[in-house]
């Protein structure tokens, strides 16, 4: 039996096979946010690429951060958007079409942001510190730290969040009370 085979457990190759699985999700999903011009396609891709992003932190051992990844970015962010649209928008349905121009800066940004990150990723040196499965996770000092030094913070943005779906009601509310205008020729 080859040596190389012997070494691998079935954890290792699972492990693998789900981070792959992950990836792919959150790659191909990344890619559709970008391209539909479908709102509510654009919503769906990103709920997928958020929940994609939850599951590496939990096959990186960081639970917390997967459960942060779900509540705050797909259970809030994402319904937050999809309730703004469907509230201020005529249509669920309405096309996002982009001019040549905004393409291009698009493209111009993104190729920039790629170049950065793929130079940063291949000068990088990566320590090998291994982490001790065994140890505790820190949660106590992780809430101590979140409540005593991010508490105004967090609640600025959770006060900011409730001003935008007020002001999302209002504008649907006030569009639905206005005068409908006459149609010509009739």
């Amino acid at each position: 039996m080859n040596p190389l085979l012997a070494q691998l457990d079935f954890t290792t190759v699972a492990s693998a096979a789900l981070f792959y699985a992950f990836a792919a999700v959150v790659t191909v999903s990344a890619v559709g946010v970008v391209v539909s011009s479908n709102i509510v396609r654009t919503s769906a891709c990103l709920l997928f690429a958020l929940g994609g992003v939850a599951g590496l932190y939990v096959l990186l051992s960081a639970e917390f951060l997967a459960a942060v990844q779900l509540v705050v970015y797909v259970g809030g962010t994402l319904i937050l958007i999809i309730f703004g649209v469907m509230l201020t928008s005529k249509t669920i349905f309405q096309r996002l079409n982009a001019r040549p121009r905004e393409l291009l800066v698009a493209g111009v940004i993104g190729a920039v942001v790629l170049a950065a990150l793929v130079t940063s990723i291949v000068t990088t040196t990566f320590a090998n510190n291994e982490i001790d499965p065994n140890a505790p996770y820190p949660v106590g000092l992780l809430g101590a730290s979140l409540i005593g030094d991010y508490l105004i913070p967090f609640e600025l943005v959770s006060v900011l969040l409730l001003v935008v779906m007020i002001g999302a009601a209002y504008l649907a509310k006030s569009q639905k009370n206005a005068p409908s205008e006459p149609r010509e020729g009739k």
